[in-house]
Formats: C-alpha cells, sequence, structure tokens
C-alpha cells in the first residue's frame, strides 16, 4: 500500500506563502526566498529532507502551484520549473478542466484531473508501483488531503520567520492529531515530521 506524504516549508504562523500570489510574485507579498533560502544557503546541511521531497513515484499538486491564475489555462505554459522540472515522475495536477498530459524532459508528465482530490490520488496510486505518492502543495491541496485524512506523513520544514497573511496550512483543516517522530535542523529552519494519527 503507497504512502502518502507531504513536505513543506512554512512560517512559524502556518503560511506557505504570502498575500496576492501572481506570475510575477509567485510567493506573493513576501520576499521570494523567505521560506526556501535554507535549501540554498546550507543545501549541504538539509540534503535528506531535499532529497526526500523529490522520492516519489507520483506526485500531486493543485493548479495554483503549478501556474498563476493568468498563466495556467494557457496551452503554451508549461509550469515553473523549464523544460526538465524536478520532479521526475507522473504529475497529477487538480484542475478545473481537462486538458492534455504535457510530456517534458527527465520523466516529468503533468496530468491534468478535473475530478477532485481522490480521483488524483486514485490516477496517482496506478502508477507510483509501490513507491511514495507525495502531495507537493499548495496549502489548499495539502489542507484537502489533510481534511480527507488522506496523508500518512507530514513533513514540515519550519522558518523562524512570521507572515501574517496569505496561504495558510491547516486553515479549515477538522482536528488532526499529529505525532512527531523526527526532528532536525539548524537556525535557518526546523524541520519536523509527523506521522497523521489515523482515527
Amino acid at each position: 500500500m503507497n504512502k502518502v506524504t507531504c513536505s513543506i516549508a512554512m512560517s512559524l504562523d502556518a503560511f506557505v506563502a504570502g498575500p496576492n500570489q501572481s506570475f510575477e510574485k509567485p510567493f506573493g507579498d513576501i520576499p521570494e526566498n523567505l521560506l526556501h533560502h535554507w535549501m540554498f544557503d546550507e543545501p549541504e546541511k538539509h540534503q535528506a529532507e531535499l532529497d526526500a521531497s523529490q522520492d516519489a513515484g507520483a506526485f500531486i499538486m493543485g493548479s495554483n502551484m503549478f501556474g498563476p491564475k493568468e498563466k495556467r489555462g494557457s496551452t503554451g505554459w508549461k509550469g515553473w520549473w523549464g523544460e526538465n522540472p524536478p520532479y521526475h515522475a507522473p504529475v497529477f495536477v487538480l484542475s478545473e478542466n481537462r486538458r492534455d498530459p504535457i510530456a517534458m524532459d527527465g520523466g516529468t508528465t503533468f496530468i491534468f484531473i478535473p475530478d477532485g482530490v481522490e480521483a488524483a490520488l486514485s490516477r496517482a496510486k496506478e502508477v507510483a508501483g509501490e513507491r511514495t505518492i507525495a502531495i507537493a502543495g499548495g496549502a489548499n491541496t495539502i489542507n484537502q488531503y489533510l481534511s480527507a485524512g488522506l496523508i500518512d506523513d507530514l513533513w514540515l520544514h519550519i522558518v523562524p520567520v512570521t507572515i501574517g497573511s496569505g496561504a495558510r496550512l491547516f486553515e479549515g483543516v477538522p482536528d488532526i492529531e499529529l505525532e512527531p517522530f523526527e526532528i532536525s535542523g539548524t537556525k535557518l529552519v526546523t524541520h519536523i515530521r509527523y506521522r497523521v494519527v489515523k482515527k
């Protein structure tokens, strides 16, 4: 049975992006690397977390993570990551509309699913084999999977800043219990890996 995981960077007040996300400001009204500079400033200290975030047989992301609203409906838009995205596996994009899959270099194929979170997870299980399925983001998508009880492990990368508004993790998520089982980090970020307790 596939394990469903999620690895996401967030502020102390649980925001994964600021307000007013757009093509020009993919993380909204915050400095672009505010929540991710640990990846670039000291990657050797976080290699296990970086490797784990890309180690999956399939990924699921929301339409806003694939592209801003002014771009994602365009057939010319292929995501933020250039011709060789970092996923190297099928990526199921929650979408309002059906569209043809987009095959990219390196083994990434974006597949658009308009039928909701459970349909996307079912499709991901068909292709992932025995490997993990990763919920890549953003906050709204993660919250839907948490609310549905479909995430097994939640790996939070907590940056010691507050943002105050924007895209917030756990927004509208009812009564979940998290059991921490792995903690590490540096002064730039604290990594806490939780098991989601099934009720």
